[in-house]
């Protein structure tokens, strides 16, 4: 991702820069005036029963993100300094992630804070807690991902997702290691081609060892077809945020001089383009899902289009059709934000 070519488009006026850039900066995440909201004790429950902290953890490492790029398109140093404000409330603060889905909020936060810390660390230099900041990504966040999770793909994807930027910004060779291997084993396993065979592969661990458990652990959907996702008969938000985790991991590995995409390029494009021709309109078939889908995928598809469609010249008309048609794509409110800014036609 090539911040200097987003700050010159967004300076030019250029669309459809200028309107994501306008959108990011007139959200709550880009507001100067935010107070963090730090505890020491994250608690997320099913179904966000309880929910002690987790929406104020989530949003505040967003706005830390926003803030971030607000400052280096603006250089304004204000943006900096609050972008510091909150990353700082936090690691001074929390301790711990606690019940039943304490790992995927950990990975939801834990994927927003890194992409904050990055931008800060080497172009701010008013940041002398970032080594308390790096503390309590290693000794908070990482353990509680990094081991991945043999629950629904999409939580061992954002784990995964955090993983990798957290071992990034702690330049922690063996962390990243292990969660590109996770990454592997994981996405064969969440996006099924028909050159898997008459079953979708399963991750390395997770105990599907027959016919009628895989089907299970697919919510039931006994065919497949190029591209389906483990989890699109649950719905189509929870497959989103797999399909941005997968992305944004490729992407940060692409960043760091390993092209994961070249291993997930035709999985991911399938992937992209099957549910993005759901998501435009086309008949569901009574074979996939009973012939019905529900809600819908999120900003996800910016990043995965731009390094599969742009970067290495893959024909997508089903992804670029509704990428294009939803921009500027803004936040999920969980992990997602910004995306149209940072990865439309973005060349580096």
């Amino acid at each position: 991702m090539c911040l200097d070519f987003v700050r010159t488009k967004v300076q030019a006026g250029t669309q459809p820069w200028k309107g994501a850039y306008d959108q990011m900066m007139a959200s709550k995440y880009a507001s100067l005036t935010r107070t963090a909201k730090p505890r020491a004790v994250v608690e997320y429950g099913s179904y966000s029963n309880p929910n002690n902290g987790c929406t104020d953890e989530r949003e505040d490492a967003i706005a830390a993100y926003t803030l971030s790029l607000a400052w280096y398109i603006t250089q304004d140093s204000r943006y900096a300094a609050k972008a510091v404000e909150i990353m700082d409330a936090w690691s001074a603060v929390i301790k711990d992630h606690t019940n039943s889905n304490a790992p995927l909020q950990t990975g939801w936060a834990g994927s927003s804070w890194p992409r904050a810390a990055e931008i800060i660390k080497y172009t701010y230099t008013g940041w002398p807690n970032a080594g308390r900041f790096a503390t309590m990504l290693r000794d908070v966040y990482l353990p509680e991902v990094i081991n991945g999770s043999n629950s629904n793909g999409n939580w061992e994807l954002s784990m995964t997702e955090a993983a990798i930027g957290i071992s990034v910004f702690l330049e922690d060779r063996t962390s990243y290691d292990k969660a590109v291997t996770k990454f592997r084993g994981r996405v064969p396993a969440y996006i099924y081609l028909t050159s898997d065979g008459a079953l979708p592969k399963t991750a390395p661990g997770s105990g599907l060892d027959t016919r009628d458990k895989i089907v299970n652990y697919w919510q039931g959907q006994s065919t497949f077809m190029d591209g389906l996702s483990q989890e699109i008969c649950r719905d189509l938000t929870h497959t989103g945020y797999g399909l941005s985790a997968i992305s944004h991991i490729a992407e940060t590995g692409r960043i760091q001089g390993q092209d994961l995409y070249l291993e997930i390029a035709d999985r991911l494009r399938h992937a992209l383009g099957l549910h993005a021709k759901y998501q435009l309109g086309e008949a569901v078939p009574s074979s996939l899902c009973g012939g019905s889908l529900k809600d819908g995928l999120g900003p996800v598809t910016e990043v995965g289009f731009n390094a599969l469609h742009n970067r290495m010249g893959i024909a997508m008309t089903n992804t670029q059709t509704l990428t294009e048609q939803r921009r500027p794509a803004g936040t999920d409110n969980l992990f997602v934000a910004g995306e149209t800014l940072t990865h439309a036609d973005n060349p580096a």
